[in-house]
């Protein structure tokens, strides 16, 4: 069950990495597995054999919800976007109870707030230049190195929560390329994009994991101020009509059905402390 558990979790994160305006790395968090997801990619070299069953189950769910989810995102967007959105919505506030303990398990300072307003108001900037509406011809033919950048900046979003990588993807034109190229399942595009995600995942864990060992409470609260933003920035425009009542009763159960995973999951390391790996 717990590797049913994570795979689904790594589906879902697979498919915030794809969708516009979300992050991967914000559902690691509200799903509780960003830390030890960071720990086991920052140390997969100490006990090899734990920290593989860790990612493996995670690592194919995020595989699979990346390729089955491409094509399926790229619709629900295009004619749903706004019943999707209040359903993540739903899933992120649902679990932030859970997330605001995980924050302050070591106790809580007032300096913290600093880079929490901080990154909460670079997520709200970013949402500003969405809205602009600026739009950059993307490339024919992107060349090697390009198709290896946005391999790093698709890690980056998935390993730092709030940043969405898709839409500085969609900003700089590369988007519906890498999406195509997911869809086509062409690996003249996947391998040099594989390529840059695996090192920029391995790097940034690193920095991630050093960061929440050494400086947990300022880490966390960095993290959560991407994560708060990151809701207000996929809030959509609303109108008083059914739309809206579909939108509410989706985000209802989003709420309902992370806030009930997320508590059985924290019961669960209160009655087993040993099963709770964060740094």
């Amino acid at each position: 069950m717990n590797f049913l558990w994570d795979l689904v979790k790594g589906i879902i994160i697979g498919m915030g990495a794809v969708a516009p305006g979300v992050s991967g790395g914000t559902f690691a968090v509200i799903l509780g597995v960003y830390d030890k997801l960071t720990d086991a990619i920052a140390n997969i070299f100490i006990n090899f054999k734990k920290k593989l069953a860790t990612l493996f189950p995670l690592g194919l769910g995020i595989g699979i919800g990346v390729l089955l989810f491409s094509r399926v995102m790229k619709y629900l967007f295009e004619y749903h976007e706004f019943q999707v959105k209040f359903l993540f919505i739903g899933l992120m506030v649902g679990t932030l109870p859970s997330v605001f303990n995980a924050a302050n398990k070591k106790g809580f300072r007032r300096l913290y707030l600093i880079p929490f307003l901080l990154t909460f108001s670079i997520a709200i900037i970013f949402m500003i230049l969405e809205n602009s509406g600026i739009d950059i011809i993307p490339e024919a033919n992107p060349s090697l190195l390009a198709l290896i950048t946005y391999g790093v900046i698709i890690g980056f979003g998935t390993v730092v929560p709030g940043v969405s990588s898709s839409f500085i993807l969609m900003y700089i034109g590369a988007y519906e390329i890498l999406l195509d190229g997911i869809v086509g399942l062409d690996f003249m595009v996947l391998i040099p994009v594989g390529l840059g995600f695996g090192l920029s995942i391995l790097l940034f864990a690193k920095i991630i994991f050093y960061l929440f060992k050494r400086f947990y409470g300022y880490t966390y609260y960095t993290v959560l101020g991407f994560v708060m933003g990151s809701i207000l920035t996929i809030v959509p425009a609303v109108s008083f009509n059914q739309e809206l009542l579909l939108g509410i009763g989706l985000c209802v159960i989003g709420i309902g059905l992370s806030y009930f995973f997320s508590r059985n999951k924290n019961d669960k390391k209160k009655n087993n402390p040993e099963t709770n790996t964060a740094p």
